[in-house]
C-alpha cells in the first residue's frame, strides 16, 4: 500500500513503500553484456595459435569487466524503500542487495531534499563520503536524508519523498517517550 495522501493530518498506512528508478543503468548493463559477448567471441572464434597468453588475458579481462559492469549496474537500476511501524528498509536492484534496515529508534529526524544528484556523491550506487554520510543514489531528483542518533546521515533517492518524510516524522513522534498514543 502506498501513501497517497497530501494532508499532514491524514492517517498513515501500516506500510509505506516507495521506489526510484534509473533507466540509464540499462544502457550501462548492455555495455557490460557486450563486453562479455566480446570475450566469449574471442574465446570461440580465435585460432589460439599466436600469443596464447595475450588471448587468455583478453578473454578473461573482457568477461570479468563485462560481469562487473553488468551486475554492478543492475544492482542499482532501482531502489525500493519500505517503511513499517518499526523500521525503514532499503533494497537495491532486482535481487534486493545491497540492503539496509534502519530501526526508527535509531532515527532522530528525516528531511526532504528536492535535488539529490549522483555527482554530489561520486556517482550512482551505494555511497559513503566522510563529510556527507551514506547514501543510496540511483537517479537525480528528490530524496530523503535521515539523521541518525549516532551522528551519521543516510540519504536515499525515492519518488514521493515528501510523503515519506511526513510518515517518518509521524512515526518518530509516536515512538518518542511521552508522545506514545
Amino acid at each position: 500500500m502506498r501513501e497517497h495522501r497530501d494532508s499532514e493530518d491524514a492517517p498513515h498506512p501500516d506500510v509505506w513503500t516507495g521506489r526510484a528508478t534509473n533507466r540509464v543503468q540499462w544502457v550501462l548493463a548492455l555495455a557490460g553484456a557486450a563486453c562479455m559477448a566480446l570475450g566469449i567471441e574471442l574465446a570461440v572464434q580465435s585460432a589460439w595459435t599466436s600469443g596464447i597468453i595475450a588471448l587468455v588475458m583478453s578473454v578473461v579481462g573482457c568477461i570479468a569487466v563485462g560481469l562487473l559492469v553488468l551486475f554492478g549496474t543492475l544492482a542499482f537500476v532501482h531502489v525500493d524503500l519500505k517503511l513499517d511501524r518499526d523500521a525503514l528498509e532499503v533494497r537495491c536492484g532486482h535481487v534486493g542487495l545491497p540492503r539496509r534496515r534502519i530501526p526508527l529508534s535509531q532515527v532522530v529526524d528525516a528531511e526532504y531534499l528536492p535535488h539529490v544528484t549522483p555527482r554530489h556523491w561520486g556517482g550512482w550506487g551505494y555511497r559513503w563520503r566522510p563529510e556527507k554520510g551514506t547514501a543510496v543514489v540511483v537517479r537525480r531528483g528528490e530524496g530523503i536524508v535521515l539523521s541518525l542518533w549516532d551522528g551519521h546521515t543516510f540519504t536515499i533517492t525515492v519518488d514521493n519523498a515528501e510523503s515519506a518524510v511526513r510518515v517518518i516524522r509521524a512515526r518518530l513522534l509516536a515512538i518518542t517517550p511521552g508522545n506514545a498514543h
